[in-house]
């Protein structure tokens, strides 16, 4: 998703499109299949005659130090017929994924002027170059097809776009479609990017086209990302959190979906799994007091797609944290037989999870989540009193929510010391979402020490219980890789097992320490 402009504002209210902002899905085609998808029914039906055709040539500059791409901008000149348009953009605002921020303006040639662009907005480090500190970084070659959409709802610009990035002797192909709002509600691109998605294996595009020309052209890899604090406040209605809450997470998966899908940081994997965690959280905080069906269909949706990560962040875990340890506590084993059949599973379990990412399915869930947040599709469906409940201050139900799920996750404990591994892993699922609740709503106690302390405290309880889990996963995964008749690898394996074994006996006892601190620790809410 590559936006310029925000489906929800701080608050969580909607916004409409306005001067110097754009609201923009991307979703990335494959190659050769634009033709087919430019004759399509819905596009056929709103189209309002056969559209224009253009071919745009465009050059990104930056310092030869990559300043602009380090504060977050990219500067383009793009050609079209005689003309050229200068054009300078943000990435997206936190927990904003359809916000970008952009300044246009003609220039005489295909050399950017900074001059042109509002210096009191656009700030530094613009304001303190000059146009000689700029070199060509990459170029972008498009033929462009442009047509006007009018919806029942809206008013759409659908862009399909073929050609190539190219920095210097590298080359990459474009093949993308963008669909931008000009005016109505923006819950039609989620609609429309549905239906695009039925009628052809598309993909959600979450880089713009300025961050594939740098990766290309400078090998920079797109690093995970982790989630970010939410701004609630005292002042905030419910319907308002959830939005924020659930847009935070849409965003967070956004960022890390390529990062996931090509597999260069085992933290991009990691981080989907998470922003899916909260996701399901957020469905299992509100949907006592609301009720709505769309709370379970998202939910079910996160469901799927975390079990479908499971098994690539299981063997990056054993590789990238396991193995790498035990190379260091053990330099006499001969463990290069073991790193060699763990990356084999890894690499096979990456495959298989690039297909998934790739599939409609996945792509029709990002798409539905946007749309729950743009319609805030959980007060569908909903009596009057569920709507007064949606209009009430947060703080009320924050005391209720957390308050309830303490008292769970301490009956899921009761008798810590007689809790086998299956019991232990459930009382961690609990503790996740309690974790991740204190953590959403601790800006409305950020001036109370006690709900730091609890935050703490929890966190580490939580950590414990996942090396506790760590540790009987990596039995499992060590099954799946031995072998007959292999000497070194039965060593190997014997190694880790007993090591692991003597890891549990220290774990073990690092959790009950923590379980009774934990216990100890004053409640924070109802204050």
């Amino acid at each position: 998703m590559n936006a310029r402009q925000p489906v929800v504002s701080d608050s969580g209210a909607a916004i409409a499109v306005r001067p110097g902002a754009e609201i923009e899905l991307k979703l990335l085609a494959p190659q050769g299949s634009l033709e087919k998808l430019r004759e399509l029914p819905v596009i056929l039906q709103h189209a309002r005659n056969r559209g224009a055709f253009h071919r745009l040539e465009t050059v990104y500059y930056d310092t030869p130090e990559r300043l602009l791409f380090q504060n977050g901008m990219s500067l383009r000149v793009r050609r079209s017929g005689k003309h050229f348009i200068q054009t300078l953009k943000l990435l997206p605002n936190s927990g904003q994924p359809l916000m970008r921020r952009q300044w246009e303006a003609p220039v005489d040639g295909v050399t950017p002027d900074l001059a042109r662009l509002p210096a009191d907005e656009v700030g530094d480090p613009v304001t303190t170059l000059t146009n000689d500190a700029l070199v060509p970084v990459f170029a972008t070659k498009v033929r462009r097809h442009v047509r006007q959409l009018d919806l029942p709802d809206a008013s759409v610009e659908i862009v399909f776009d073929e050609g190539t990035i190219e920095a210097g002797a590298r080359q990459e192909v474009l093949s993308e479609i963008e669909l931008e709002l000009k005016s109505g509600n923006a819950d039609v691109l989620f609609d429309l990017g549905t239906q695009l998605v039925d009628a052809a294996p598309l993909q959600i595009g979450t880089r713009s086209k300025a961050e594939r020309g740098y990766a290309l052209a400078f090998d920079v890899v797109q690093p995970a990302t982790k989630a970010e604090v939410v701004g609630i406040s005292a002042e905030h209605v419910v319907d308002d959190v959830i939005a924020l809450l659930m847009g935070t997470c849409w965003h967070h998966l956004l960022k890390n979906h390529t990062v996931a899908e090509k597999g260069s940081d085992p933290e991009g994997v990691h981080q989907m799994r998470v922003g899916l965690r909260r996701l399901r959280t957020i469905c299992a905080l509100f949907r006592r007091d609301i009720p709505s069906p769309a709370f379970q269909a998202i939910n079910g949706e996160a469901r799927w797609l975390m079990q479908q990560l499971g098994p690539a962040r299981d063997w990056d875990v054993f590789a990238e944290g396991i193995i790498t340890r035990l190379v260091t506590a053990a330099p006499d084993v001969d463990l290069v037989g073991l790193r060699d059949a763990v990356e084999r599973q890894r690499k096979s379990s990456y495959g298989a999870l690039q297909a998934v990412l790739a599939d409609a399915r996945c792509s029709r869930f990002l798409l539905s989540l946007g749309h729950l947040v743009e319609r805030r599709g959980w007060r569908n469906e909903t009596d009057g009193e569920v709507l007064a409940i949606l209009s009430q201050p947060i703080q009320a139900l924050v005391d209720k929510i957390v308050a309830r799920l303490h008292r769970k996750a301490l009956r899921r404990g009761a008798h810590f010391r007689q809790l086998n591994v299956d019991a232990q892993h459930d009382l961690r699922i609990d503790l996740k979402k309690l974790r991740y609740a204190a953590e959403f709503f601790l800006p409305l106690y950020a001036t109370h020490g006690p709900a730091r302390r609890y935050a703490r405290r929890l966190a580490r309880l939580q950590t414990s219980l996942g090396r506790a889990r760590d540790i009987a996963s990596s039995r499992i995964l060590l099954d799946a890789i031995r072998q007959d008749n292999q000497s070194a690898l039965d060593l190997a394996i014997g190694a880790v097992a007993g090591w692991q074994a003597r890891d549990q006996i220290a774990v073990a006892k690092t959790l009950r320490k923590r379980w009774r601190r934990f216990k100890a620790t004053p409640a924070f809410w109802g204050r």
